[in-house]
């Protein structure tokens, strides 16, 4: 690997270990943790000096987290500036450099993670086919987490440490990627969030997905397209699943005739309600309630 390091790398407080090519394969012959794992991991506290360039790009992933200062991310002809309580993931392969700022050093938590689910791990940290630079809120346990990784490692590198180390990997790195989706109290203001609250206060309702959009005031083309990146499935797909979940509430806890149910749900016809209701989940309106109720 072509690699040049600007200065040699030597923080006050500074923490680092590297797996050795030993324990590595080890962990890839470990069927249990070989598909996400930890390859390197560091914390570099006012890292005043600190410039790494690589011509040909890391074998490995690497997330770089700061917690204080700044410092900056050279990829793709592209120019990233990582601040406080902000992170990113540079991908495997890629020529990349970052360096910490002269005036205000960043303070980082850094790792290198490889296996065979590393690239479905990272390429959820893309938005819309672009790298980003993710905001997140400082949260105390996540440094606890870090540093509970830390201490595994210093103490072991035997299997099963390394099998409960990579589990509280997989944590950490998914708790960064998946910031908004472990928290929805805090990030559920969103243009989609707001849609999926109105479907839910229109369950008695009939309504297309021109009125959804109208509803959000954005045009149909973007609401599609953005609704159909957050949550998987096209609108009135969505809205249909919300009506079947609710119904199986009502076939549960209610005497309720399926006609009854029906209107409750804005839905005209009790054939189509059946078909919908079969598809989605796997048996009939009567078959669910004869298992079902209690």
């Amino acid at each position: 690997m072509e690699e040049h390091r600007k200065i040699k790398e030597g923080f006050l407080g500074q923490k680092m270990i590297v797996l050795t090519p030993n324990i590595r394969q080890d962990i890839r012959n470990n069927p249990l943790i070989n598909s996400f794992y930890l390859t390197a991991i560091g914390f570099y506290p006012h890292a005043l000096g600190h410039d790494r360039e690589r011509l040909t790009g890391s074998p490995e992933f690497i997330l770089l987290y700061c917690i204080d200062g700044e410092g900056t991310i050279e990829l793709d002809k592209r120019i990233y500036i990582l601040k406080a309580n902000t992170f990113f993931i540079i991908p495997k392969n890629t020529a990349h450099r970052y360096y910490s700022s002269a005036k205000n050093p960043w303070t980082i938590y850094w790792l290198h993670f490889s296996g065979t689910n590393s690239r479905r791990i990272y390429e959820r940290s893309i938005v819309e086919g672009e790298h980003q630079v993710h905001a997140i809120p400082f949260e105390e346990y996540r440094i606890h987490q870090f540093d509970q990784i830390y201490s595994i490692l210093e103490h072991s590198f035997s299997s099963r440490e390394m099998e409960i180390m990579n589990f509280r990997l997989l944590d950490f790195v998914t708790s960064l990627i998946y910031y908004k989706e472990r928290n929805p109290a805090v990030y559920s203001q969103d243009t989609i969030s707001n849609s999926i609250a109105f479907m839910k206060d229109s369950l008695d309702k009939k309504l297309s997905v021109n009125e959804f959009a109208d509803q959000q005031r954005i045009s149909l083309s973007h609401y599609l397209r953005t609704f159909k990146h957050k949550t998987g499935i096209s609108p009135n797909a969505y809205f249909n699943q919300l009506k079947i979940q609710y119904s199986c509430q009502y076939l549960y806890f209610t005497d309720k005739s399926i006609k009854e149910i029906c209107l409750k749900l804005g839905i005209d016809d009790q054939y189509y309600f059946s078909r919908l209701f079969s598809k989605l989940i796997g048996m009939s309106p009567s078959e669910y309630r004869k298992k079902h109720k209690k």
